[in-house]
């Protein structure tokens, strides 16, 4: 039986490009739905009769093929009957897990520069296994779009259950939707997981991840000799997600060389597992700490590496640790900071969107919230707007805002 294959919402702003001139290439973690998303597009290309050709590169057969150069790779499709000549009606090829090539960018480019013919949508798992084998520039010729475990609206798609944005909902359908929303945060968003009904198979299922795509993939990239240690590293940063994280005192709990850790935790923001998220500096620096925070993408391999299990009550830095994602799938690692001053004033996260400002704190209940920091930010920086995001209780005021109010 075929799975189900669900539009998620980044495939708006892809669509935008499948008629362009670009190569699409879509990075992310594995096991978060690009293949899924690729299959999509086909589905839907199928269906306005277009010509498409799907190549998946963890057959070795194929990146032999591709390997071998463009005239090969023509050939292919050619044999396979993908009609490449008429460069009205384009050929739409997708490419998965293209960091298998040997020379993946001399290959995109290549394609780009001479082959107008062949639109190619591919994807990578690990952008920084990529970025290293990308030695021609690729300038002008691909769109790139991070692609991210699901947010909580493609949750809820998953779930096939029917949310609209911006709808005033009754006291019953909020009770519902706290529930689902204690379900995300609890469990995390690969979709394999949401999918998943049994807790003992969701655990079982994002060990699984853990084991043979966080670790193995960051073992093998960084060329790991001291595995023990490694894994011990891992759960030293899960049980710090949402926290400064101080490089020379995790050196010091973990016996790693700093050097080592700076070169581990680069690798692993690379591959999607989690990000450094650096502090936002307006006029008064001085003031602020210059530490990173620590945050992981998701809160159920967060709480795996860190607990050892799922949990049944959500913890406030779970709960902070899934608020920054979401503000991520919405709108993009780059604009997202946190504020702390060196007497203590903390907000959680700073929302950076063109020239405005809008700092917002993340509360599991909404009675925990205590305006003194946010108060200071906002008449400091000429701030009218804030938002408290809860989960419990009731909002107090306009600025107040569940989680999929976002």
């Amino acid at each position: 039986m075929e799975q189900k294959i669900y539009k998620r919402e980044i495939s708006r702003e892809i669509e935008k490009y499948l008629y362009t001139g670009d190569i699409i290439v879509l990075h992310g973690a594995r096991q978060v739905g690009k293949t899924s998303l690729l299959r999509y597009f086909e589905s839907e290309l199928k269906i306005k009769k277009e010509t498409t050709y799907f190549i998946d590169l963890e057959d070795s057969r194929y990146v032999k093929i591709l390997d071998a150069g463009i005239r090969e790779f023509l050939k292919l499709l050619e044999e396979e009957g993908v009609k490449t000549q008429d460069a009205k009606k384009r050929a739409f090829v997708f490419i998965d897990e293209i960091q298998y090539l040997a020379n993946p960018s001399s290959f995109l480019k290549l394609m780009a520069d001479h082959h107008k013919e062949i639109k190619l949508i591919v994807s990578g798992s690990s952008s920084f296994a990529i970025k290293e084998k990308f030695k021609d520039s690729l300038a002008g010729r691909t769109v790139d779009f991070d692609i991210f475990n699901l947010s909580f609206r493609e949750f809820l798609t998953f779930k096939e259950y029917t949310f609209e944005d911006g709808k005033v909902y009754t006291a019953r359908k909020i009770d519902e939707l706290r529930g689902l929303y204690r379900q995300y945060v609890l469990y995390g968003g690969y979709p394999k997981i949401v999918l998943t009904p049994e807790i003992e198979k969701k655990e079982k299922y994002l060990q699984q991840i853990i084991d043979t795509y966080v670790k193995k993939d960051i073992r093998d990239l960084a060329r790991v000799k001291d595995i023990e240690k490694f894994n011990k590293l891992l759960e030293a940063l899960a049980a710090q997600s949402g926290q400064m994280l101080n490089v020379a005192e995790l050196s010091n709990t973990t016996r790693i060389a700093k050097q080592t850790i700076e070169k581990y935790l680069f690798i692993m923001e690379n591959t999607y597992i989690l990000k450094l998220l650096r502090p936002f500096s307006g006029n008064i620096r001085s003031e602020l700490f210059k530490l990173p925070k620590i945050f992981f993408y998701d809160t159920g391999i967060m709480q795996m590496l860190w607990l050892k299990g799922l949990q049944k009550e959500i913890i406030g830095s779970v709960f902070e640790t899934n608020i920054f994602a979401e503000l991520v799938k919405k709108y993009s690692k780059e604009v997202v900071n946190y504020w702390r001053t060196k007497d203590k004033k903390e907000i959680d996260f700073i929302l950076r969107m063109k020239k405005d400002v809008l700092p917002i704190e993340a509360k599991i209940n909404f009675e925990q919230f205590k305006p003194a920091a946010i108060n200071y930010f906002t008449q400091k920086f000429g701030i009218k707007k804030y938002k408290v995001i809860g989960l419990n209780g009731k909002p107090k005021n306009a600025f107040h805002v569940y989680p999929w109010e976002i």
